[in-house]
């Protein structure tokens, strides 16, 4: 069996692609990436590394050929019509390729009244794959936990969690556990070859006042909550470059529509998701 992955070296790509290397062995796996130049890390470890251009059909087809299952991350723009124009292209590649199985990894914002920036992107992709003809899942991440680390020393400066989701509570997951549950369908062609969706998410969602109290815990700073509007976030982290992106997904969430809890992780891997007072822990550092 062949694994082409995509997105390869990003964060969630990279830990996908170490987790295959334990599963499946380096030699089955195929790195497919926007520069190799930047991957040389892992063709020396046997990764088959090989480039990727998804305005390009033709090479994307060359890259895809041989290849049993695609692992599909898109990437990170938050153009709408650049990332359908990318899967569009890739649902041709693949077929001139003669690939006939796809994991797609998606989002949970992806309903119809969410005004998440790119909702109509999450909602399309499985319609559209259902009316492919491809064997494939889906699989939907939560909100990642992983950001949340790197904003504690800021958080606990504005003594505060600031999104703009009122009472309304989030779901949480992550990356480790992500890839994990990524690349179990991978290898279990039962869980995956039959437009099956899972959205995966720790074992409960967290308001923003219980996530603050386990902040508080995890830090031994006080961090409460006192939110701003959706506008001021925006504004707050313009020079990001995503606030407006970012702003548009707690409005969401402040909509009820980012709370979803279920077992999929486990029923996916055997085993329960790490928890966020857990995955704090593990990772803050004073």
């Amino acid at each position: 069996m062949k694994y082409t992955i995509t997105g390869a070296t990003g964060h969630l790509g990279s830990i996908v692609l170490q987790d295959m290397i334990k599963l499946v062995g380096a030699n089955n796996i195929r790195a497919a990436v926007h520069t190799p130049a930047k991957a040389t890390g892992l063709a020396e470890q046997g990764v088959e590394v090989v480039e990727i251009d998804y305005l390009d059909t033709d090479t994307m087809t060359t890259t895809f050929k041989g290849t049993d299952v695609l692992i599909y991350i898109p990437s990170k723009t938050y153009d709408v019509l650049q990332r359908v124009t990318e899967f569009e292209n890739t649902l041709t590649a693949m077929k001139e390729a003669d690939v006939n199985e796809i994991i797609f990894v998606s989002f949970c914002a992806d309903q119809e009244n969410n005004p998440f920036t790119m909702s109509a992107y999450y909602g399309y992709v499985p319609r559209r794959l259902a009316a492919s003809g491809l064997n494939y899942a889906v699989i939907k991440n939560s909100l990642y936990a992983d950001p949340l680390v790197p904003y504690l020393p800021e958080l606990i400066e504005r003594k505060n969690l600031i999104y703009p989701v009122g009472n309304e509570a989030l779901s949480f997951i992550a990356q480790e556990d992500s890839a994990e549950a990524i690349a179990q369908l991978a290898v279990k062609p039962e869980l995956r070859n039959n437009g099956q969706v899972y959205t995966v998410t720790q074992k409960q969602h967290y308001t923003m006042v219980e996530l603050g109290k386990i902040m508080t815990e995890v830090t031994g700073k006080p961090i409460g909550y006192a939110p701003v509007s959706v506008a001021e976030f925006a504004e707050i982290y313009a020079s990001d470059g995503d606030g407006a992106e970012l702003g548009s997904m707690y409005q969401a969430g402040a909509m009820g529509l980012m709370d979803l809890v279920t077992d999929d992780f486990e029923k996916i891997t055997g085993h329960d998701p790490i928890s966020m007072i857990d995955f704090l822990t593990l990772h803050y550092h004073k």
